[in-house]
């Protein structure tokens, strides 16, 4: 497995660091992961998921939500999360790995399933503990 640090801008300017992890051969598909609510890209789950899928041949990319772990920014409102999801799979899609598949823990699940309507490319999401509406969760 090759891990490999990315940097992109969200639709505000902001960086927002990433890691691309890829199998050892020729990925089969790309995956994008969304972190919780306070955690980053190195959290337990992020690295432990992203590297089991690219033993499976997925190549992972994992990044920090605005204000977060190496992320630009002030931590932000959810909409910003979905925001930040967009422009992740977009960053993807440039790179020629558009995501099929979307994961997400916690909040950062919320957000998957409120971006994945806008990512053409996706074809299945999967949330770890993600409530279905956030409305709760954020009062």
């Amino acid at each position: 497995m090759q891990t490999e640090d990315i940097a992109f801008t969200n639709s505000r300017g902001r960086r927002l660091a990433a890691r691309l992890d890829r199998p050892d051969g020729a990925a089969h598909a790309f995956a994008l992961f969304a972190h919780c609510f306070t955690c980053d890209k190195t959290s337990k789950a992020a690295v432990r998921i992203s590297h089991a899928l690219a033993e499976l041949g997925v190549a992972t990319l994992r990044f920090d939500f605005t204000g977060l772990g190496e992320s630009e920014g002030q931590l932000s409102p959810f909409s910003s999360n979905v925001d930040d999801l967009l422009a992740a799979a977009r960053h993807m899609e440039r790179l020629g790995a558009a995501p099929a598949l979307l994961i997400g823990a916690g909040l950062g699940g919320a957000a998957v399933l409120a971006a994945a309507g806008d990512i053409a490319s996706a074809k299945a999401v999967a949330t770890i503990g993600a409530p279905g509406d956030p409305a709760h969760v954020l009062k």
